[in-house]
């Protein structure tokens, strides 16, 4: 298994607990859970593929949906025994933002896309499988929240991708450093609770 896959097949696992971790707070049944956790780990993907022109990485290879109902049902069953707090669904959702991300940006820049591109392509296989299970669970999602360091960690951290690339470090190094910056940016901004600043427009009275 080269890289590009390791990073898909990892982000797939750590996307599918943060989605059964999310469908668990809201109380859904084993279907719903099942759904959701499929909707989040394959989203970003999907519509990165399509937006290339490829058929969707799950449809070619279905060890990606196993893992999903491997995980999601290793999870589930971990629950009957142990409740994990909001960070810890923070956390695994950090760590499949980072794994994804650059997953999409290794795909996209094989295809020959300009640097540009290859972060906006990072940025959609990273965060819309995020969206997708926000949507379907009924929350806000983590990318439109106020102030919330999550789609900006993905474009600093694809940007640094592009960017050491261009100045002749390796592309699996880059790529290493480009994820623990990911990372380490959301889990930081988790922990100290750091926001960017937001755009109000008050009303004249």
């Amino acid at each position: 298994m080269n890289l590009p896959h390791a990073l898909e097949y990892a982000g797939t696992a750590v996307f599918a607990v943060s989605a059964v971790l999310a469908a668990g707070r809201k109380g859904l049944d084993l279907l719903g859970v099942l759904v959701i956790a499929v909707m989040t780990a394959t989203g970003g993907g999907t519509v990165r593929d399509l937006l290339l022109g490829r058929t969707p990485f799950w449809f070619t290879d279905t060890g990606y949906l196993v893992t999903i109902l491997v995980t999601a049902g290793a999870t589930v069953l971990m629950l009957r025994w142990r409740h994990p707090s909001e960070r810890v669904l923070q956390i695994a959702d950090a760590l499949g933002l980072a794994l994804f991300s650059i997953s999409g940006a290794r795909i996209a820049e094989a295809a020959g896309l300009p640097g540009l591109i290859v972060v906006v392509l990072a940025t959609i296989t990273g965060t819309f499988g995020g969206v997708l299970r926000d949507v379907l669970c009924n929350d806000i999602p983590l990318l439109l929240r106020p102030g919330t360091i999550y789609g900006t960690a993905v474009i600093a951290g694809a940007s640094l991708y592009v960017l050491l690339q261009s100045l002749g470090m390796p592309r699996n190094a880059a790529g290493f450093a480009a994820m623990a910056l990911i990372a380490g940016l959301r889990l930081v901004a988790i922990a100290r609770n750091i926001t960017l600043p937001t755009l109000t427009i008050k009303e004249k009275p």
